[in-house]
């Protein structure tokens, strides 16, 4: 998730001219005598949203506040329950106790995102959500999780915070929900530092989101800031003026930063693709980010010894394994002993996500890789698979 190998002059132009256009307002919101029409983050979400092909985006604080402003404006409440995955960032199981809903992890499958069929067997009277997640730039299976969602009457918001800019059957992700989360840290596709975008088709979502990130203000169009009402009760989960500005430039890179990663995913596919290992299911190759390749080794010790191998080779992973930690839920006893759900049984849950997630080694796929790099990587990957046998 390259965007900061293409952060920059381009950037720092951009918070250069803020300060020149109107001296250096950094608040999104009001002094509007002030700030000479110069609005960075209203900028953002307009081209956000155009970007991606849907009608409205809320620019938020982080991507975590992204996923609890999409569950609020989706209506989730204390007592629903909410599912999701048990490979993703903890964060975003975090967003569903952070509303007062209760979390519900089903299986991954080979995927490594949820599995539809373990998601229908999950649902109860109380489930209002599902959360899929678009892990590592490969689309979840969504045309069958929109089937069961609308099955069951089921809000959808889809975790597209290691997923932008990519698509699933020519649509793209994070407009196939209901809502679409996206996170803009400063390892993600493209980076605000930190940051994060709620984007929707509905109005009536698009309308608690921007009352939610902002103290439940209504946004009135016929009073000023300080006097209009409130629409609901919210929290600040605002994005400055400096996010925004960063942000436009950002997008303007994320075209060239998918093409890049593209292309340099299948130069190194061809030479691992000899690999004596199975490889991450793709339900949609064209549409997938291209910043990670997958491969299974047989057993979570070859693994192991394939990793350890890999490091001595100076190489490094991406998430399998080396921070499995906050992206597998059986890692996550601390939330669950404080929380009350699965207190009792978490070290048990997800064999099957385990069974797959434990044996699995990432490789992290670069913006800027050279094809002398790209041959370094096959090669010792390939030497490395020669010893482990």
């Amino acid at each position: 998730m390259p965007g900061f190998e293409v952060f920059g002059k381009e950037e720092q132009q951009a918070i250069n001219d803020l300060f020149e256009a109107n001296g250096g307002i950094l608040f999104a919101h009001g002094f509007d005598a002030m700030r000479k029409g110069v609005y960075r983050v209203r900028e953002f979400e307009a081209a956000f949203a155009k970007r991606m092909g849907t009608g409205y985006a809320q620019a938020v604080s982080s991507g975590s506040t992204a996923l609890k402003v999409g569950l609020k404006a989706l209506g989730v409440h204390k007592g629903d329950e909410v599912i999701t995955q048990s490979f993703t960032f903890v964060a975003t199981v975090e967003a569903i106790l952070e509303v007062g809903a209760t979390p519900v992890i089903v299986d991954i499958d080979e995927t490594l995102n949820m599995c539809p069929v373990s998601l229908e067997k999950t649902i109860t009277e109380k489930t209002r959500a599902v959360i899929p997640v678009h892990m590592m730039g490969s689309p979840a299976a969504m045309d069958e999780i929109m089937a069961v969602a609308k099955k069951y009457n089921l809000s959808v918001l889809e975790d597209t915070a290691q997923g932008c800019g990519g698509t699933y059957k020519g649509k793209t992700l994070g407009t196939i929900g209901h809502a679409g989360a996206f996170s803009l840290d400063a390892g993600k596709t493209i980076q605000t530092g930190e940051g994060g975008m709620v984007i929707t088709s509905r109005e009536d979502i698009y309308t608690r989101a921007r009352a939610y990130h902002d103290h439940g203000h209504e946004y009135s169009k016929s009073m000023g800031r300080g006097e209009e009402g409130a629409l609901l009760t919210g929290f600040n989960y605002r994005m400055t003026e400096l996010q925004g500005a960063i942000g436009l430039v950002q997008l303007s890179k994320l075209d060239m930063i998918l093409d890049n990663q593209r292309k340099n995913k299948a130069k190194m596919m061809q030479g691992l693709g000899q690999l004596p290992f199975g490889f991450r299911k793709e339900l949609d190759p064209a549409g997938e980010l291209g910043d990670t390749i997958v491969f299974f080794l047989d057993s979570k010790e070859q693994a192991g010894e394939f990793v350890s191998k890999m490091k001595a080779a100076g190489l490094g992973t991406k998430n399998l394994p080396d921070a499995i930690r906050w992206h597998f839920a059986r890692h996550w006893g601390h939330m669950f002993m404080e929380h009350g759900f699965y207190a009792d049984t978490w070290q048990q849950e997800w064999q099957k996500s385990a069974d797959l997630l434990e044996r699995a080694v990432a490789l992290p796929v670069m913006v800027n890789m050279t094809d002398e790099r790209i041959e370094e990587v096959t090669r010792k990957i390939l030497e490395v698979a020669e010893k482990v046998k």
